[in-house]
């Protein structure tokens, strides 16, 4: 339990700067303290919530910099306003094992599994815990295992499935087909989901509650075709009085906003800052030129009119005269007002366009209309035509998703990859750049060194 009670540490030290903290309770000083973690509820608590702490402590991780803008850099959302080695291999998929951020893709994922099962193991065979604080604590570890074996096996294919802390066990572990990754998924995110509360336990949205592990369901179902299970999920976070669209688009990714389901606090917040989302993407000065823009395709996508166009992109003009474009679904590069902007991990109007998907796939093309109906009315778009075959309405889901989640959570690159459309939609974009083996990252060099076990991905 050493590395579960250095993680709670991290976690208090962390978040005794924020303005509203993940934990309040210290740990017990003493050399003992790991076998101490959990059996009391605060020390407990402060083990769970370290991670989300450690998750969004630092600028350029796997949960904020990294998954948003790696994956787009990838697809076509994205890409760094000059040359830069460490995000050209991404713009152009051209990945090595040796990749900088190939490595980090894959460690910062496995950490935080480790860290889950921890305490899966600690909570497990704690026996001084109120009952429903350990079933509650239990289901947000569950959850991380799930959410992380999730990108794990969409970006690099079968993978290690690690479910224990044994060190000699799992540092040899072969690739599981991704078959089982998912069984496992499922599995968890079910035992999630019984053990969760529907309340918050925090209060705020940024620890996983019964919605959060439903809605992850409801994606994972999706992506394994299992269309019927991924409507009934989304229709009871849907039907959740809990959450609700905005109208005003740029009260979206405020803190504890009600079409949040799952949030992640900032933390460090030195210098004014909010999320590092806003304060690595937003330009310096309002003359200051961006230094992640905008694929001019992605661009273009948006239909004349859309609101989130003019409310979640930023453009400036170049001295050459063009107009380019910069995410801007966060405001605060840094501020003097406090902290009003967390870092969106899911929220409600993705579970419109998977139920959309999953209606669609179903022949259920008018209700499938009517959920994206929804987010185009809420972006001042009219409703798609009637005439629309299925063929039309899923193009019509792809072409939402990609107006409506860019820039998050890699979806544009998991969309293109799950439904089969990435060489079309990226052999077009990208040229010779492109190659359909590029939709698997390769194994980090340094992960099969330490483990003869794996084998690499074709690359």
């Amino acid at each position: 339990m050493k590395r579960i009670y250095l993680i709670a540490v991290a976690a208090l030290s962390i978040a005794g700067s924020a303005c509203n903290k993940y934990v309040d309770t210290p740990l017990p000083k003493t050399e003992l303290v790991s076998e101490l973690v959990f059996t009391t509820d605060k020390t407990a608590t402060a083990a769970v919530v370290g991670v989300y702490s450690e998750m969004n402590g630092f600028n350029y991780q796997f949960p904020n910099v990294l998954v948003n803008f790696l994956p787009a850099m990838g697809a076509d959302e994205l890409y760094y306003y000059t040359t830069f080695a460490t995000f050209d291999v991404f713009k152009n998929n051209a990945l090595l094992p040796s990749s900088q951020y190939v490595l980090t893709m894959w460690t910062q994922p496995y950490y935080y599994i480790y860290n889950a099962n921890a305490c899966i193991e600690g909570l497990q065979a704690a026996t001084g815990l109120t009952e429903s604080l350990r079933k509650q604590l239990l289901g947000e570890s569950y959850f991380l295992r799930a959410f992380y074996h999730f990108y794990l096996v969409n970006l690099y294919g079968d993978v290690p499935l690690i479910t224990s802390t044994h060190y000699e066990t799992t540092s040899l572990q072969p690739r599981a087909k991704t078959s089982q990754v998912y069984e496992t998924i499922v599995s968890d995110l079910k035992q999630a989901k019984e053990l969760m509360n529907d309340a918050y336990p925090s209060g705020n949205r940024v620890r996983p509650n019964k919605a959060v592990a439903t809605a992850m369901l409801a994606r994972v179902y999706l992506y394994l075709h299992q269309w019927q299970a991924a409507e009934t999920e989304a229709s009871e976070v849907i039907s959740n009085n809990n959450y609700a669209l905005l109208s005003n688009l740029n009260q979206v990714f405020l803190g504890n906003s009600k079409e949040a389901l799952w949030q992640l606090q900032p933390v460090n917040i030195s210098g004014g800052r909010n999320t590092w989302e806003g304060f690595t993407a937003t330009p310096a000065t309002a003359t200051s030129t961006p230094l992640y823009r905008l694929d001019s395709t992605l661009a273009a996508a948006f239909e004349p009119g859309d609101a989130r166009k003019a409310n979640w992109t930023g453009s400036r003009t170049l001295s050459t005269g063009a107009t380019v474009y910069f995410p801007y679904k966060y405001k605060i590069r840094t501020n003097t007002a406090g902290v009003t902007e967390y870092s969106m991990v899911m929220r409600l109007a993705e579970q419109y366009l998977v139920r959309a998907e999953a209606r669609a796939q179903q022949d259920k093309l008018s209700d499938a209309r009517a959920d994206l109906d929804t987010l185009r009315h809420r972006a001042l778009l009219t409703s798609l035509p009637e005439t629309l075959d299925k063929d039309g309405v899923l193009l019509a889901v792809e072409q939402e998703r990609r107006v409506e989640l860019f820039t998050e959570w890699g979806h544009r690159w998991l969309d293109l990859k799950r439904t089969q459309r990435a060489d079309a939609v990226l052999g077009a974009r990208k040229g010779t750049n492109w190659q359909s083996k590029d939709t698997l990252y390769p194994i980090p060099a340094d992960a099969i060194k330490s483990n003869p076990h794996l084998t690499q991905n074709d690359y």
